[in-house]
């Protein structure tokens, strides 16, 4: 149990305000025991986890990917109430065509039981033929109808995040509010760098993904499952820091997750820290995780981590 209540913040300068942890949908919920499922999710509800990342991860061709429908049928069992709970639901660029983002939407519904969005998380922006305008005029659209509140982007450059922020500006719409970056022990140049620092100076937020490198960071340097990309092609250098991680966690107090955990709270304009448990006790030590922030102190805990930062130099500050 934490000490104090789980700290919420502000998403951008939306009206949602987020728990300082979120729990995440990729490969989570279809590697666990329904019960077991249905009880975490009510512990972490308990603590004060307000946010879910309940993405649709099956694409057309792939092998089918269930998680999100878990999802919400693991929400239907603990009884929540709706106004209860944050629901953010990603949105892919590849699949965004002249019926815009209406019909992926629609799916995601379909599939978790929603029926609207707290926010939209915009995938990696891998085409050159969509127009930004046509983006922020869809997702505008989608708020007025009600099916969406707030929206952000996905491992975007901070050049397209200011565009966009500009068009809807110009069209005197909201824009973008928050952007989810892998943000680790290991990965810090894009959120830590000089061109998001401008955005987060702005009142935009991040959302910290991918916190333990698929396990990696946590002392399971052979991770049997896909975890996520690998930009600046350190893992293995990533791997190599894992000892000292651990040493430093056991002169701490906490284990390797904890201390990875802990430290992505230490960022000024992260609203929440995105964790993908998959049990009980992986809830309870991320949550223990701001424990360890209080007792050792924000500005102790970023020096103390600094020699296993491995993508400084490597990784362009400006984003993908």
């Amino acid at each position: 149990m934490t000490t104090a209540p789980l700290p919420r913040h502000r998403i951008g300068t939306s009206e949602l305000e987020a728990s300082a942890l979120s729990l995440g949908s990729w490969h989570t919920f279809d590697r666990m025991d329904f019960a077991d499922a249905v009880t975490m999710v009510r512990h972490a509800m308990d603590e004060g986890v307000n946010l879910f990342d309940v993405g649709v991860y099956a694409m057309p061709g792939m092998p089918p990917v269930f998680t999100d429908v878990l999802w919400g049928s693991i929400m239907r069992a603990t009884g929540a109430p709706r106004d209860s709970y944050l629901a953010s639901v990603k949105l892919w660029i590849e699949a965004f065509g002249e019926d815009g983002f209406g019909p992926q939407l629609k799916n995601a519904f379909l599939r978790t039981g929603l029926d609207h969005a707290d926010l939209v998380i915009l995938g990696d922006l891998r085409r050159d033929d969509v127009r930004l305008e046509d983006l922020v005029d869809d997702l505008s659209a989608l708020t007025r109808a009600g099916l969406i509140r707030a929206w952000g982007v996905n491992n975007w450059s901070a050049s397209n995040i200011h565009a966009l922020r500009r068009i809807a500006a110009e069209r005197g719409v909201d824009g973008p509010q928050i952007a989810q970056l892998k943000y680790s022990l290991a990965r810090r140049s894009i959120p830590d760098g000089a061109p998001f620092a401008e955005l987060f100076g702005s009142g935009f937020s991040m959302q910290a993904s991918d916190v333990l490198e698929g396990g990696i960071l946590a002392g399971r340097t052979s991770p049997d499952r896909e975890i996520g990309r690998d930009p600046g092609s350190i893992r293995e250098a990533i791997v190599a820091t894992v000892p000292g991680i651990t040493a430093l966690a056991e002169e701490l107090g906490a284990t390797p997750a904890q201390v990875a955990v802990a430290f992505t709270l230490t960022h000024p304009a992260n609203a929440t820290t995105l964790v993908g448990a998959t049990r009980l006790e992986q809830v309870r030590q991320n949550i223990g995780a701001l424990d360890l922030v209080r007792r050792v102190g924000a500005e102790e805990l970023r020096a103390l981590v600094e020699p296993f930062w491995v993508d400084r130099g490597v990784v362009d500050p400006e984003g993908p």
